[in-house]
């Protein structure tokens, strides 16, 4: 087994091969608009993916896929005789989604933000539905009551355990 420093050193090399490959020995006009995103090898350097985009449409990343799949044999001996080990992985080729993804939240980013403007004009204009102050005042004078009741409750002894225990019966 291979290190993972090694792995992602070698996965580096051949998206930078492949790449190149693409664009100086690969003759094929479907792959013109074709960009290599990422490249990750298996532990065992036996495997590799490649992830690439491809400026257009659909009908674009179906023909850049069966361009691929055709290009791959000349792109895997050119990996096998740059990169020099003892055996050359063999090359898996992914459309990379994560452009479409980030497309896509920035939409939904976007969409948020004219919605929380829209609560914020509508809530510009709007008032309480309850009073002013929601909180009400304690009146002044019930401090006196207070001092009054204190010395009627006993707050020691046995009356004020009896309240406190479950009675049983």
């Amino acid at each position: 087994m291979a290190d993972t420093a090694r792995a992602r050193r070698l996965a580096k090399r051949i998206a930078q091969i492949v790449a190149s490959g693409l664009e100086y020995e690969v003759k094929d006009p479907r792959l013109a608009m074709v960009t290599i995103t990422d490249a990750r090898v298996t532990p065992d350097l036996r495997d590799a993916t490649v992830y690439y985009t491809v400026f257009g449409d659909e009908s674009d990343y179906a023909s850049t896929a069966a361009a691929l799949s055709s290009a791959t044999g000349v792109l895997r001996s050119r990996v096998g005789a740059q990169t020099g080990v003892r055996f050359t992985p063999t090359l898996t080729f992914v459309a990379d989604t994560v452009p479409d993804d980030a497309r896509r939240m920035d939409e939904l980013v976007a969409r948020a933000k004219e919605a929380d403007a829209e609560v914020a004009r509508l809530a510009s204009g709007a008032e309480h539905a309850g009073e002013a102050d929601p909180y009400r005042a304690a009146p002044e004078d019930t401090a006196d009551d207070d001092e009054e009741t204190a010395g009627d409750e006993p707050s020691t002894g046995e009356d004020a355990d009896l309240r406190h225990r479950p009675q049983s019966g």
